[in-house]
């Protein structure tokens, strides 16, 4: 895989993502937050968004789909978007390199830098990375250039 670095690039991948895992999402009771109302927004925009929350275990359901507890068991995904802290992304990767098929893109939401680490297992399996960005800001702005 490789680190996607143009933001060009990034707003392609966000424009043609039809199925992502978001991992970290939050519930409706955190509707303010980021990692509710980003997968929201690609939920309302058309996304089939599969939920994997990493904490709230007594939830079932987020925007109205059940709730997957590891990235193992989602299936196909074009993109996993990730909001997790930088330190505990490492911690993911075991259950993200299990998907199968794996994942095109790991996104990881704006002020989520990868470890070296993470970067050269995810890359040499084959997954691209995205870092650092929104997924909702890139999906808007790819909106919006197809709407020229």
């Amino acid at each position: 895989g490789q680190l996607v670095t143009s933001p060009a690039e990034a707003v392609g991948i966000a424009r043609q993502a039809k199925r992502v895992a978001v991992l970290g999402i939050k519930p409706e009771s955190r509707a303010d937050q980021p990692a509710h109302y980003v997968p929201k927004y690609l939920s309302e925009a058309g996304v089939e968004v599969v939920p994997v929350p990493t904490f709230y275990p007594q939830v079932t359901e987020i925007l109205g789909t059940p709730v997957v507890r590891e990235l193992a068991a989602v299936g196909a995904v074009d993109i996993v978007d990730v909001f997790r802290r930088a330190e505990d992304c490492d911690a993911h990767v075991p259950d993200l390199l299990a998907m199968s098929p794996p994942p095109r893109v790991v996104w990881l939401q704006s002020g989520i830098v990868a470890s070296e680490a993470f970067l050269e297992r995810v890359l040499s399996a084959g997954v691209d990375v995205v870092q650092d960005r929104c997924l909702m800001v890139d999906h808007k702005a790819a909106a919006t250039a197809s709407n020229l």
